[in-house]
């Protein structure tokens, strides 16, 4: 008996048949599983391709589809620029940046919900539970949003400035913070040109108010101050007369949009008077219009021998003469012969001579 445990223990192990029957049955699990879903496998992984073949295309179309808006409203005002249309419509320079502004918005939008959709589409075909990433992003957002709210506010102001089109290129706006002429808009910072040559670089997000002085049309004002001697209805014709010369003449004629009006007095002092005038003007136009019509208005007078006063107070001219107490000299004590300076500048009588009485030297 001790020999045949000697021999047991000597000759090899072998696994019991138990361990081979389970590897075979789970290899056979294994490629049963892999042949029951392979074709979950291969159909998922189509629908994957094919959800980001769609929306590469589609992306694709689209941005292109805006570009080509884009670029038929930049041709269309360069077609207009330079004729009378298109100084009534925004100029091209301005039609541009604006466009491109909005298709350059609306092509990150696109961009965004498209390839947006399509990630969610993919994880849901994957079967990831959507639930707890759509939480963390809004959380992540609200973060951000909170960090970046300058940032956010700049842009979506710029983005409302530019699609309300509040303001464009080549515009006189006063913005509050600064006031110039528009060089370039954008989603975050709006450029203006100062009055000296300063260029402002005012965010969007800082602008509470604008005032445009470009936009529908502007109103030029001139103040003629004249002698209130003069005849009001002679002084009206002249000026109106000064004025429908000044709108045949070019490029007058295309800057003036109405007969140029005189408003009436706006104020009456003891020596002169004030008539206003006043004409509606391409916007933008008006401190040219202004100038042009003084120098007409001041020609015009000036032949019709109407004098122009400044705004001192006007001294009136010497028509009665000078005055006639102007050459009396004033009083003097020299004047009487019995006073003492009299009698000290009275002259020396000359010396005698001895014996006869005479003056000397006869």
């Amino acid at each position: 008996m001790f020999w045949s445990a000697a021999l047991g223990a000597d000759s090899p192990t072998t696994p019991p048949p138990s361990s081979l029957d389970e590897a075979q049955r789970t290899a056979n699990d294994a490629a049963g599983w892999v042949e029951e879903n392979w074709s979950i496998w291969l159909s998922n992984g189509l629908r994957i391709i094919l959800i980001i073949v769609i929306a590469v295309a589609m992306r694709h179309l689209i941005r292109r589809a805006i570009t080509k808006l884009i670029a038929r409203m930049n041709r269309s005002a360069e077609a207009v620029d330079g004729t009378a249309l298109g100084s009534l419509l925004v100029n091209a320079e301005r039609r541009r940046q604006r466009s491109e502004a909005i298709g350059s918005v609306l092509r990150s939008v696109a961009s965004f919900l498209i390839m947006g959709t399509a990630a969610l589409t993919v994880l849901s075909v994957l079967k990831i539970n959507l639930a707890p990433l759509l939480a963390s992003a809004g959380v992540a957002g609200v973060a951000i949003g909170f960090g970046a709210r300058n940032l956010v506010t700049d842009f979506l102001s710029g983005v409302f400035m530019i699609l309300e089109d509040q303001y464009g290129v080549g515009d006189e706006v006063d913005a509050g913070v600064a006031t110039g002429t528009v060089i370039e808009v954008g989603l975050r910072v709006t450029k203006l040109r100062g009055g000296n040559g300063e260029i402002w670089y005012v965010r969007n997000g800082e602008v509470k108010r604008i005032g445009n002085l470009s936009q529908g049309w502007a109103t030029a004002g001139v103040d003629v101050q004249v002698r209130a001697t003069e005849n009001l209805d002679r002084v009206r014709s002249v000026v109106i007369a000064a004025g429908e010369e000044m709108a045949k003449a070019e490029p007058w004629n295309e800057r003036l949009w109405e007969p140029v009006e005189v408003l009436g007095l706006d104020a009456v002092y003891l020596n002169s008077m004030v008539v206003r005038v006043s004409a509606k003007t391409m916007p933008g136009k008006a401190l040219g219009v202004e100038r042009e019509l003084r120098w007409r208005i001041k020609q015009a007078l000036d032949e019709a021998g109407i004098r122009i006063v400044g705004t001192a107070p006007w001294e009136a001219e010497d028509e009665a003469g000078s005055d006639p107490s102007a050459a009396v000299a004033a009083p003097s004590v020299l004047a009487n012969p019995t006073s003492p300076q009299s009698l000290a500048t009275a002259p020396i009588p000359a010396p005698l001579t001895p014996g006869t009485g005479a003056p000397l030297g006869k």
